[in-house]
């Protein structure tokens, strides 16, 4: 469902798989609007290219005029290259309010020469602390690359270039018994968040390595936005024997952190939804 559509949007219609598809190519002159950091936000290219920069001042952010509820949202990202130690690029959905959901994407800059940590978490109801973190398998600052989140009524799947990293599933029915704090973010509609901000206190090896200023302003660019928007909220939507292949590759390889597999942070066991 798309909500709030404000200016008009490019629709094209597709019949994917019995069902309709709305995809909505963005404009980001049309279809965002700069939230804060004025003059260092820019949109570029009669509207097919942002870029976000950070300076000693300031960072600054963007957000979606449209709301969704149940789409799949793809961004290819150019992210901060050299030096980017103590910065942080988010990438997300979220609602508002106390007791907002939201799904994130967060890369967590580095010394020249050390990966990326791609931070990924779910929300739902104001509860958080579902974090999973990866390495990327490419240098995510000599080209775009895509992130896409594909949100339905009964999973999220988070995806880089096609490729599955990590699967949040709906299992309230299941676990609702066993645990009053498990919620699956399903009513509420979400805007698309941006920003590029200093986060030097946590972002790199704990807050160990600080901003290097000598190396700003930091710039990360966005293109190709696109929202699909499904009649049947993509519902029956899994994962492939191909893509389920994928994903082990990338969980068996890359992945650094894991909530599920935290012991000193679950001493009594991790949380139902990961067993």
């Amino acid at each position: 469902m798309l909500m709030d559509m404000g200016t008009p949007l490019l629709f094209l219609l597709l019949l994917t798989s019995s069902r309709l598809l709305v995809t909505v190519s963005a404009n980001f002159n049309n279809d965002v609007d700069i939230t804060w950091g004025n003059e260092r936000a820019k949109i570029l290219d009669n509207g097919q290219q942002l870029q976000l920069t950070l300076d000693r001042t300031s960072g600054c952010g963007f957000q979606s005029k449209a709301e969704y509820l149940f789409a799949k949202i793809d961004m290819q990202i150019k992210l901060v290259p050299g030096n980017s130690a103590g910065t942080v690029t988010a990438y997300y959905l979220s609602s508002q309010g106390p007791k907002h959901d939201e799904i994130d994407f967060e890369f967590l800059g580095n010394l020249s020469g050390d990966p990326y940590i791609m931070h990924t978490n779910v929300f739902a109801q104001g509860l958080g602390n579902r974090e999973q973190q990866f390495y990327l398998w490419f240098d995510p600052t000599l080209d775009f690359h895509t992130y896409s989140v594909l949100w339905t009524s009964n999973q999220i799947i988070f995806s880089v270039d096609g490729t599955p990293v990590r699967v949040f599933k709906k299992r309230e029915k299941e676990l609702g018994e066993v645990d009053n704090n498990y919620h699956y973010p399903k009513s509420q509609a979400m805007r698309i968040y941006s920003s590029l901000w200093n986060a030097d206190d946590w972002a790199t090896r704990g807050g160990l390595v600080k901003t290097d200023w000598s190396k700003a302003p930091f710039v990360a660019s966005f293109r190709n936005f696109n929202a699909a928007i499904s009649s049947s909220n993509f519902a029956e939507e899994a994962l492939d024997s191909n893509q389920e292949q994928k994903l082990q590759w990338v969980r068996n390889n890359y992945m650094i952190y894991d909530y599920c597999a935290d012991t000193k942070r679950f001493p009594q066991g991790p949380p139902p939804e990961c067993k």
